[in-house]
């Protein structure tokens, strides 16, 4: 495609070089760069890629886009034969960019965004799982897996960066996929990694503490959320969770069609849960009931948001509940593994104050006091140390034993990250409460302290299958552990 074309929807503050040249690729990674590439210069919280011009020169680059034109000596110093594009913000025009190259594949799709602290990926997933059991073609881009229709494509971030993510949504349009359901997180909004891209439409799950290591401040991290609703279009729908304190904040000034779902109020979508246990639930939505194979209140607003969403895409409301009759949970999310000896175990990815304890409390839902709870959790290493105490401490209300143990510790000593959590314990507290550094260790005293009837709850890794320690993942998952255990 040629340069000029690619530029039609940023504003250059400075051009020096031809407009009127052949570009073969985009990147924002230099070692990628290929001759005819475009290199597109960001600034990053680890790098700078200002700081790559000249490696992605030297690699074959024909264009850069930067905010800086680079210093030499005493003066500018240019390549010969390649452009510079100056821009005012790089991240923006990276996104609008990279959705021309690989041909606006927002607009031959209908693309949902699901933001939230919790339940994005529960529900993005269902939402993929749903419409593609009305048999259309089906893209997702989520934590756990990519997929474009039944083609698994790994993932590496929730939201991957504007190249990767045009990329994929590309392929998926090429594939013809008529539908895409995409997680978009708090970073990749800060970042602008979405830039460029149209939604159809836009849900808002919940917003509680996370990622206050990268954000700062809980009100930074709304600004983040309500962002995407700001920016979505006129023809776009909003749904939004009228439990949560923060949902019509996040649709304040938005441009869309604002929906809403609730379990307690008047509103667009309304959900009862009208039975509870360890194979499901009994749900009504809007006067008609439902039974699913989830449990918890927390996964009756995952299912309340998918119903919602599908019905504001068209799709009739007696249809969407037989669908989600038919659906099962996600990998790694509330998942239940029997033991012979009769106690349950559930592994759930639950890394958050909030989410430990909507689990927690959807166990305790279904125990009404026939059994003991038992909680193996830890806490990620380099990121939001405030949340750990807070974890810890919602942990004990809840649980007649807690474990505390390592999570992903990364390039910190699990121990102090052990004794983040231990801190926000009292006295009463630490009586029920041991701390064994090595998780395999810790999920195996869980299941020599359970009795027939107990719940053990495994929670923060989920469907994850490697501990990351000092940069290095090594194998590790909590469902292959349980089950070895329980079956040696």
């Amino acid at each position: 495609m040629k340069l000029n074309e690619l530029l039609k929807t940023v504003q250059p503050t400075q051009v020096i070089g031809s407009t009127d040249i052949e570009i073969t690729g985009v990147n924002i990674d230099s070692r990628l760069v290929e001759e005819g590439h475009l290199f597109m210069a960001m600034r990053g919280t680890q790098t700078d890629g200002h700081a790559y011009i000249p490696a992605a020169i030297q690699k074959g680059a024909r264009a850069i886009v930067c905010e800086e034109l680079p210093q030499g000596g005493g003066g500018e110093s240019f390549a010969p034969g390649v452009t510079y594009v100056v821009v005012k913000d790089s991240e923006e025009a990276v996104g609008r960019i990279a959705t021309l190259f690989y041909g606006d594949p927002t607009s031959k799709l209908e693309l949902v965004g699901v933001t939230g602290t919790n339940g994005k990926t529960t529900t993005a997933t269902l939402l993929y799982r749903l419409f593609r059991y009305f048999g259309y073609k089906v893209g997702l881009v989520s934590t756990v897996c990519n997929y474009i229709d039944d083609e698994a494509v790994p993932t590496e971030h929730t939201t991957p960066d504007p190249i990767t993510l045009n990329r994929l949504l590309g392929r998926m349009a090429d594939a013809g996929c008529q539908y895409a359901f995409m997680e978009v997180s708090s970073h990749a909004i800060a970042q602008k990694r979405i830039s460029g891209l149209r939604f159809a439409g836009g849900i808002f799950t919940n917003l509680t503490r996370d990622h206050l290591d990268y954000h700062k401040t809980v009100e930074n991290y709304l600004r983040a959320k309500k962002k995407f609703f700001d920016d979505l279009p006129r023809d776009a729908f909003s749904l939004v969770n009228l439990d949560d304190k923060n949902g019509m904040v996040m649709v304040q000034n938005t441009r869309s069609s604002v929906h809403t779902y609730s379990l307690r109020s008047l509103c667009d979508f309304k959900g009862r849960v009208l039975e509870s246990h360890f194979e499901g639930m009994l749900l009504d939505f809007n006067g008609q009931e439902v039974a699913v194979h989830f449990i918890g209140r927390f996964n009756a607003y995952n299912l309340l948001a998918v119903f919602g969403a599908a019905v504001l895409l068209g799709q009739k409301p007696e249809e969407v509940l037989i669908g989600l009759s038919t659906l099962h949970p996600v990998a790694g999310r509330f998942e239940a593994i029997r033991s012979p000896q009769g106690y349950t175990a559930i592994v759930d990815y639950a890394h958050t104050p909030d989410a430990l304890v909507n689990v927690l409390n959807a166990i305790h839902g279904v125990l009404e006091g026939r059994g003991r709870v038992i909680t193996v959790v830890g806490a990620g290493g380099n990121r939001d140390k405030g949340k750990r105490p807070i974890m810890a401490k919602e942990a004990a209300r809840l649980s007649d034993r807690l474990i505390i143990t390592s999570d992903n510790p990364r390039f910190e000593e699990p121990e102090d990250i052990i004794r983040d959590m231990m801190a926000g314990l009292n006295a009463e507290d630490r009586q029920k409460t041991v701390s064994i550094t090595d998780r395999r260790e810790a999920i195996r005293t869980a299941c020599l302290l359970a009795q027939r009837g107990d719940v053990i709850l495994v929670a923060g890794k989920g469907h994850e299958d490697y501990q990351e320690v000092k940069g290095v993942k090594h194998h590790f998952d909590d469902r292959e552990e349980l089950r070895k255990i329980m079956n040696p």
